[in-house]
This record gives C-alpha cells, structure tokens and sequence, in this order.
C-alpha cells in the first residue's frame, strides 16, 4: 500500500533551489524552447525537381500554343512538381545552454512552483500496484492533474504503478528539466531527492 509519510526535518526545501531571485522569464523560456528543440527529430523529407517521378516528356511545344513555356511538368510551380527549399531530413535543431544557465532556469522553475504551492514532499512507497498509486493522487486531489513524481531512485514497483496512469510522470532528481516542471500542474518530491536535487543545482549540501 502506497505510504505517504514525511519527516518533517526532510520537508524543508531549501531556499537556495526552491527560493531564489526571478528576475524575469527569459531564461525559463530558454531552456524550455531548448528543450523541445534538442528532443526533436529531422523526420521530413520533401522531394526537388530532379527528384519526383514523372515529368519528362514536355508539356507541350515550345512555339505556337500561346502558352508559357515549359520544359517539364514537375516544374515547382505545378501541382506534383517539384519542392523549393523544402526540408530534406538532415536538418539540426538542437539548442545549446550552458549548464550553468540549465540550472539557473531549473531553480527559478523550482521556485516558481513552490511559490505557487505546486510542491509537496512526501514518499510514495508502492508494490507495484497501479491502483495505491491512484489512491494517493486521489486522497491528494492530484487525480486530474499533471504530477510530475520526483525521486532519488526509480524503483521497478514505482515504475510498473505508475506506468499506466496517463497523468503521472517519475523523473530521477538528477534528470529534471525546466519543461517537466512547468508543465506539471503539482510536483510530488521524496524527501530523499531533495538533497540530490540541492547538490546537483549547486545549493545546499
């Protein structure tokens, strides 16, 4: 059964990842595009004239119809045709940050949320039950909400509860993102991922 104790020495957040100074949102907005950025694929592959099947055979006659020249009918400008610098699948998207400003934009997502009250800290002890980790989202009032579940390790009980709940998603302490947190509606953290969390922002030990 999912246990949700906390100890109450473990519950604090410390001010120097869950409080610090935002200035402004442009950092946040940074990492977040960089983020999606560096998460997407070159999967479109559009086809040149020289590529698409068919139009060999001109059109018509050079002289005497009236009509514009053409030379064949996979010209760019004709329904079929060829595409004019359409993406070819070798395109690179990614965004680079620093990790120092990374962590910057990860704190101020952190401290926004626990301004907003977004953060509790509690442990979600489970067997693998998908219906105890259902039961504390709704003795919680999270059922209808994003959670993101933050722990120091991902156990294969937590893992195989919580693969089925749509809503809820478990990320180790050292692999959180500005994205994950901003879309979070609330943030579940195990008391153990916080001093992870504090070390690996640069905070305190």
């Amino acid at each position: 059964m999912a246990d949700t104790s906390t100890s109450p020495a473990k519950a604090t957040l410390p001010k120097s990842v869950f409080g610090v100074d935002v200035p402004n949102h442009e950092l946040l907005k940074l990492a977040y595009d960089a983020f999606l950025a560096n998460a997407r694929s070159a999967g479109a592959s559009t086809k040149t004239r020289g590529e698409v099947r068919g139009g060999g055979k001109k059109p018509w006659k050079q002289k005497g119809t009236g009509r514009a020249r053409f030379g064949s009918s996979r010209n760019p400008i004709w329904r079929g045709g060829g595409i004019v610098f359409g993406p070819r699948g070798v395109e690179n998207y990614k965004m680079n940050i620093s990790k120092t400003a990374k962590r910057v934009a990860i704190r101020q997502a952190l401290t926004l949320a626990n301004q907003a009250k977004k953060i509790e800290v509690k442990d979600i002890v489970t067997t693998g039950k998908t219906a105890e980790v259902a039961k504390f989202l709704q003795d919680n009032k999270m059922s209808d909400q994003k959670v993101l579940i933050v722990v120091d390790t991902k156990t294969p009980q937590l893992m195989r509860a919580t693969n089925n709940i749509e809503k809820a998603l478990v990320v180790s302490a050292k692999y959180l993102s500005v994205y994950y947190i901003l879309n979070a509606d609330r943030i579940v953290i195990a008391p153990k991922a916080i001093p992870i969390v504090s070390e690996w922002l640069g905070g305190d030990k």
